[in-house]
């Protein structure tokens, strides 16, 4: 047992050793847990932020300047007040998201009570911000009009009164979310190519050979590689957390990030091996690639850490139950966003160590007929 443990920790070592020899793959880590992290952050379609915008006010009246000084940020950049003329060439240009064209008489118009209309020219090509902004900016604007012509702001008085309470994201800022979802899908997707190319580099170099002479087992070359890359992976994530997303982009950690890390290390005891299992099929490099992309997207997407797993087909989440990154996602989103301790993530805890068990098996008896293969 002693000889075993050393055995791994030695090839453990080279490992890190092999990998520091990398520069693309210290490149791919720096990037995956800085800036991929802060853009899942800051960048987010769904939402409408800082959308350009310009207004052709040809009124100029009260109403109209009431409704220009409508918009600003965070939803909408400042309005650029521009001519009729500008408006197709800023579009065409891509300046401008969104162009209202206020036309004249509109204040005396909706005074009248005749038919006042306000044109509004969108690009489409922004298709999300194009539908949120649309309905965004015909709400603004009517509820502008509504509230010159009654002279006062007020909402009629409901016979129900519901008090809405977010917990968990008091100011519901997305940019919470998106920094904490990206940490895990980045900590399955690294693990699991680190692992891959860790195999693939040793069969490129030839130096697959010189373990099969040495007095190492199977089970110990595979061991190796699953500590190290996952070590390397945890240390990651971690300064990734504190640096990243405590410290630049100043989103709390609700709960306790030693649970969440022991999380992590269960999961990628899984996610690693299914790595070495693709690098065992994969004959180089970009095959193992394609393969990556194979089975991270199914990973990811369906795993709720994109969309909601109860959104999804009954079947597809049965199967998913199968997937550690099912449970991972589950038990890191209880962790991190709710404050969860381990009697809430006890049994998502003993699935991932149940599936890595059976993940691990197949893989080192796959890595075996591969080294049997090549011997």
């Amino acid at each position: 047992m002693r000889r075993t443990l050393a055995n791994i920790y030695r090839l453990g070592v080279k490992e890190l050793w092999s990998l520091w020899r990398d520069p693309m793959m210290l490149v791919l880590i720096l990037f995956t847990f800085t800036i991929a992290i802060y853009s899942a952050a800051t960048a987010m379609p769904e939402t409408l932020h800082n959308a350009s915008m310009a207004i052709v006010d040809e009124d100029n009246s009260p109403l109209s300047q009431r409704i220009v000084a409508a918009f600003y940020p965070p939803q909408f950049k400042r309005p650029a007040m521009i001519t009729t003329r500008a408006i197709d060439p800023g579009m065409d240009a891509g300046d401008y998201t969104f162009v209202m064209h206020i036309p004249t008489g509109f204040q005396r118009d909706v005074l009248a009570g005749r038919p006042a209309e306000i044109q509004l020219n969108t690009d489409a090509t922004r298709m999300t911000q194009a539908f949120t902004g649309s309905s965004y900016i015909q709400q603004i604007a009517l509820g502008e009009v509504t509230a010159f012509v009654q002279g006062y702001r007020g909402q009629a008085a409901m016979p129900v009164d519901l008090e809405l309470r977010a917990r968990f994201n008091p100011t519901l800022d997305k940019s919470w979310f998106g920094a904490l979802a990206e940490i895990i899908n980045q900590i399955t997707m690294l693990s699991i190519i680190l692992t891959g190319a860790a195999l693939i580099r040793e069969r490129e170099h030839g130096t697959v050979e010189h373990l099969l002479v040495m007095p190492v087992t199977p089970f110990e070359i595979m061991s190796s590689k699953v500590w190290s890359m996952g070590l390397v992976v945890l240390l990651a994530s971690f300064l990734s957390i504190n640096l990243v997303v405590r410290a630049l982009l100043d989103i709390p950690v609700a709960g306790s990030l030693s649970l969440f890390f022991a999380g992590a290390a269960l999961s990628m005891f899984a996610t690693t091996s299914i790595g070495i299992f693709m690098a065992t099929i994969a004959r180089n490099m970009p095959q193992f690639g394609m393969l990556t992309v194979l089975v991270l997207l199914p990973l990811e997407m369906l795993s709720g850490s994109t969309t909601p797993r109860e959104s999804m087909p009954e079947v597809v989440q049965n199967v998913m139950l199968a997937a550690p990154t099912t449970h991972f996602v589950e038990l890191g989103q209880a962790i991190l966003f709710r404050g969860a301790g381990i009697d809430v993530v006890w049994p998502q805890l003993l699935a991932i160590v149940a599936i890595g068990g059976v993940f691990f098996t197949i893989a080192l008896a796959q890595f075996r007929r591969a080294i049997s293969e090549m011997a």
